[in-house]
């Protein structure tokens, strides 16, 4: 095999790597891009949860739009296993949903659920 055919095949073997973690991550890959210091996880789901624009269609905490659902009280009404499944990929629970899969990792979806956990038991 000639040495040319040999980088053109490397060359064209990372690039599909490349597109297929960009377009397709595993778990592992997303945790790995994403981590999230979890020491406090109530302020790194603030963080994840300003850093995705969750607001833009989301109530929080009484704050952001009303496009979506509000997710005050959410906790109460979803379980964790639930909850968890739709942040990882919300289209594998509902096709038809406006959310996009934001590809969280684990330690982000962690975050989240934390600071929403938070929300709801600070507002009974």
């Amino acid at each position: 095999m000639s040495r040319s055919r040999i980088v053109l095949m490397l060359v064209v073997g990372t690039a599909a790597i490349g597109i297929w973690l960009w377009l397709s991550p595993p778990r592992w890959w997303l945790n790995y891009m994403k981590p999230v210091d979890l020491t406090d996880s109530v302020s790194a789901g603030q963080s994840v949860i300003a850093k995705y624009a969750c607001r833009k269609c989301h109530l929080i905490g009484g704050e952001g739009r009303a496009k979506g659902p509000n997710l005050g009280g959410v906790t109460d009404r979803l379980d964790p296993v639930s909850l968890r499944l739709w942040l990882q990929d919300p289209r594998s629970i509902k096709p038809s949903t406006p959310m996009p899969n934001f590809q969280l990792s684990d330690p982000e979806i962690e975050a989240i659920l934390s600071y929403l956990y938070e929300l709801d038991s600070t507002s009974d």
